[in-house]
């Protein structure tokens, strides 16, 4: 321990002064009396600061009058020493405490340095990379380019021009945007134009041109000559303003220009000699000749350079420039090639020889010396000697083979080939076409050993088994995968389906199938949705015509999943579209056999026997599904209608007896319904809606059924009360509360019919088609400000219904106002095939029929199960169409068969329309639509 005493203990310096350092100083609290004493004098600081310094053993301070040091005097003890602490800070020698105290100290500022450190970096670092984001220096902004650059070749960077003096430009350019422009009026340019012409003739006032007119001292203005006058005009501001902005062309001494892109520029447009200005030729010629003086070792240039003279009409001159090209660059073909082309007529044999004497081993170079020659001993003779060059050109042996007339000598030339090529798949194929079945097998089985890991080697061995009539015995394709999977060459599995497609392009059928079969489950697991998979391929082979690949793929998929539904359902709808009707009949009965419990696939087979006019056959079809799926109400419904339109109504009406008894389900009820309402029988059909009903009181259909027959018969109340009781049994029945709101009106209660569409909208809220009910209430009773209000409300509870907007575009807006609602319209609603047929008919009325076809093809194509959309588009080409176009739109309407739609279900469900196909309720809707 030291034997200083405490600092609290030690005594105060002499004049000692407290708080003086800070200024402070002791006063009295009366202020007319001053300060209680007065700090001390100057003599006083300086003579214990002289007293200070003599105990330490310095010099005293020279601000109080001590010696000061010389400027060259650096030996300060303070600055040699840095454990001496002299002056105001010495407090002698440190001891223990002090340096532990030190180290203390040290170690707090460290620990709390430490706790703040990673808050305080990340938010240095956030702060600095905000201030260089919205501060960004200017290499930070070229980084990428500067990257980029690596990217550039040497050729690139001894291609680009020397840097003008742009100051002269930029000057203008400041100039021409000061400028005021203004219209000049026509009679400006009229009087520029005739400002040194002379009228000799005399005018006929009596009879003045349509495109003239008299002015008051006798003269004529000619405004059509006015008018080609100012297009002139504008046209040469037009031609000046596209001049002028482009960059490849500058007036005056241009240097902004593309290495790459003006010879590509110059290829694109073939302009004829008479219709270049001379400025643009002039102007071009200055920067192909910077171009060409900058590196005369750029081979474009020149190529650039001598079309510009072609273009221009100097062939002589293009020629000049060409030759020069190719004697600084010698190595080029692409400037030999353009060389021959501007000498074919002249001496281009003698340049191709120079040119070929300079590019021995340029395969274009000598294809074009061959395609000199006229005789065809000559062009031989020009191929055998590149062969002799180039043996290892594929090309050129290519070119020699076509040149033989004769197959034998052309067998003999690939035979050379392929031994100078052995690698060649092309040249192994050629020789294989070209020999007989026996020696092509030969010629394969050398290709293969040669290019083990070719696939198209295989490929045309399986095709030359199936002309053999092998394909069945032999299975190529099987060993191909074991081989190409042993080389390691085996094709993915899209890329073996584009391999059969094209065998199936070239009428390789059963090797297409074989591909598919032996390759279409390659890389994929157990695991994997092989059958999604499948079928994805199979619909994008079929999107792209390829039938037998997609029927192909299905079988392998069947062979797989033997009990999947929907792959039988998706090969039978290939068969029906693509196929013939014997392969349909054949996957059907597969289907059924391998679906019993499927009824959809029994009523298919039924169906196409039926329609094939196989009636016995068709029931024996049911026949089995019945045994197959007994109660199945769908089969028993199949049976009825197959008796029904067969005229059997006694033997349909035992069959919905028995139905009713074995398999009653309200669908059932319903079919029974209808089908004596069909054959006229009312009494009948209300005894079964009143026993249907009281099994299933909430079926809505039966209600409506009901209600129908009553107002059919004019029984108003009767219909009232069916419907009445209807919509308390279904509230939730859209259809229900639409026929008792149209019984009022019709009835002529407009008031009933609004409170049944109010508690109908309460019961169903957000209904578009209650609303559209609603609207059309109104509107038919010739409340139109009513209409549109409701309206309003509609669209605020459902903006997104396709139905709300075409009443509102259509019968609620003025003719002009039609179009800019349509388009508010498409962006609220999303793909509305209702909307769209809307937006067709404005195109329709104002006579745009392109685009109005084009809109109901998109309607069809949203949804080709809406009838009035099919209606509408027969109506339109029953006016503006080809006798094509609608037996076309007719025979794609019964393939989809539509059964949807507000005006197709009101004449397809009446029952006075019962039979009729898809054809004639097609017509009776385009008779019915307004």
């Amino acid at each position: 321990m030291s034997g200083r005493k405490d600092f609290l203990s030690q005594p105060a310096p002499e004049n000692y002064v407290a708080g003086l350092g800070r200024g402070a100083t002791g006063f009295m609290t009366r202020s007319d009396l001053g300060p209680a004493r007065e700090g001390p004098s100057e003599e006083q600081i300086k003579e214990a600061l002289a007293k200070r310094a003599a105990q330490l053993g310095a010099a005293p301070p020279t601000a109080y009058g001590a010696p000061e040091k010389k400027d060259d005097d650096d030996d300060d003890d303070r600055y040699q020493d840095p454990e001496n602490e002299v002056g105001l800070f010495a407090t002698g020698a440190y001891d223990k405490d002090d340096d532990e105290a030190d180290r203390i100290y040290q170690e707090v500022d460290e620990k709390m340095d430490r706790r703040r450190k990673a808050r305080r970096e990340a938010r240095e670092k956030k702060e600095r990379e905000e201030y260089e984001r919205n501060n960004p220096k200017i290499q930070q902004q070229f980084v990428d380019l500067k990257r980029a650059l690596v990217t550039v070749s040497d050729e690139d960077w001894a291609s680009l021009p020397d840097v003008g003096d742009l100051t002269g430009k930029n000057r203008r350019a400041k100039q021409n945007l000061r400028q005021k422009f203004y219209a000049v009026p026509d009679s400006v340019i009229a009087g520029a134009r005739d400002s040194t012409q002379f009228e000799t003739s005399v005018v006929d006032e009596g009879a003045p041109n349509e495109s003239s007119a008299d002015n008051a001292d006798g003269t004529m203005t000619n405004f059509a000559d006015i008018g080609a006058a100012r297009d002139k005009v504008l046209q040469v501001r037009l031609d000046q303003a596209a001049a002028g902005s482009g960059t490849d062309s500058v007036v005056g001494s241009a240097t902004n220009i593309d290495p790459k892109g003006y010879l590509t520029s110059l290829s694109k447009s073939e302009i004829k000699a008479g219709e270049i200005p001379v400025g643009d030729v002039k102007r071009a010629r200055l920067l192909l000749d910077s171009v060409i003086k900058t590196n005369q070792k750029h081979a474009p240039g020149w190529i650039a350079a001598a079309r510009l003279e072609e273009y221009a009409g100097k062939i002589v001159a293009a020629r000049n420039v060409i030759a020069m090209g190719c004697e600084h660059c010698p190595k080029s073909e692409d400037a030999w090639l353009e060389n021959i082309r501007l000498n074919e007529n002249h001496n281009a044999k003698i340049i191709a020889a120079n040119a070929i004497k300079n590019n021995e081993h340029s395969v274009r170079l000598w294809i074009e010396a061959m395609k000199l020659e006229n005789d065809p001993r000559a062009k031989k003779r020009v191929i055998r000697h590149a062969l002799d060059h180039i043996p290892q050109s594929v090309v050129l042996w290519k070119e020699a083979v076509n040149l033989e007339e004769n197959p034998d000598d052309a067998r003999l030339l690939l035979a050379k080939a392929v031994e100078m090529i052995p690698l060649s798949v092309e040249l192994w194929l050629a020789l294989a076409r070209l020999e007989t079945f026996e020696n092509a097998q030969a010629v394969l089985n050398k290709a293969r050993k040669a290019v083990p890991a070719s696939h198209e080697v295989w490929i045309a061995a399986a095709r030359l088994q199936e002309q053999m009539g092998n394909a069945g015995k032999i299975n190529v394709m099987r060993r191909a995968v074991q081989a190409l999977a042993k080389e390691s060459a085996m094709l993915k599995r899209e890329e073996w389906i584009t391999e059969a497609e094209k065998c199936e392009e070239e009428g390789a059928i059963l090797t297409c199938g074989a591909i598919i079969r032996e390759t279409l489950g390659w890389g994929l697991d157990e695991d994997d949705d092989r059958k999604e998979i499948w079928m994805d391929d199979a619909r994008a082979s079929i999107s792209r015509g390829k039938y037998e690949t997609a029927r192909a793929i299905y079988a392998y998929a069947l062979r797989v999943f033997i009990n999947k539904k929907s792959i039988w359902l998706a090969a039978a709808d290939l068969e029906k579209n693509h196929g013939s009707k014997e392969s349909l009949w054949q996957l059907l009965e597969k289907a059924v056999e391998a679906c019993p419990q499927s009824e959809v696939l029994w009523m298919m087979l039924a169906k196409e026997k039926w329609q094939a006019g196989e009636i016995d056959n068709a029931r024996r079809v049911l026949g089995k599904a019945f045994n197959q799926n007994p109660n199945n109400e769908d089969i028993w419904l199949a049976a009825v209608k197959l008796e029904a339109e067969n005229n059997q109504p006694e033997q349909a009406r035992e069959l919905l007896a028995t139905a009713r008894r074995e398999a009653g389900t309200d669908r059932v009820w319903i079919k029974s319904v209808a089908f004596e309402r069909q054959l006229g029988n009312t009494e009948a059909a209300l005894v079964l809606v009143g026993e249907g009903l009281q099994i299933y009181p909430k079926a809505d259909k039966l209600w409506m059924m009901k209600g129908q027959m009553y107002e059919a018969d004019n029984k108003i109340p009767q219909a009232r009360e069916a419907y009445g009781t209807g919509t308390r049994a279904c509230p939730k029945s859209v259809p229900l509360w639409l026929l008792a709101s149209r019984l009022e009106e019709k009835a002529g209660a407009v008031v009933k019919a609004r409170s049944v569409l109010d508690r109908a909208r309460l019961a169903v809220p957000k209904n578009a088609e209650l609303w559209t009910e609603s609207v059309r209430v109104e509107r038919r009773a010739g409340n139109a400000s009513q209409a549109k209000v409701l309206m309003a409300k509609a669209l605020q509870e459902v903006p997104n219904s396709g139905l709300l907007w075409s009443e509102n575009i259509w019968n609620l807006e003025a003719r002009t106002q039609r179009k800019p609602r349509s388009l508010e319209a498409i962006k609220k609603v999303d793909n509305d095939p209702i909307l769209f047929v809307t937006v067709a008919r404005i195109f329709w009325y104002e006579r745009r029929l392109d685009k109005a076809a084009n809109w109901f093809e998109k309607a069809i194509l949203l949804d080709a199960d809406l009838g009035d959309t099919w209606g509408w588009y027969y109506k339109f080409l029953l006016q503006h169409g080809t006798d094509e176009k609608r037996a076309d739109v007719l025979a794609k309407c019964v393939v989809s068969e539509p059964r949807h739609g507000e005006v197709w279900q009101a004449v397809a469900k009446d029952p006075r329309n019962a039979g009729r196909n898809v054809e004639e309720v097609l017509k009776m809707v385009v008779d019915r639509l307004e």
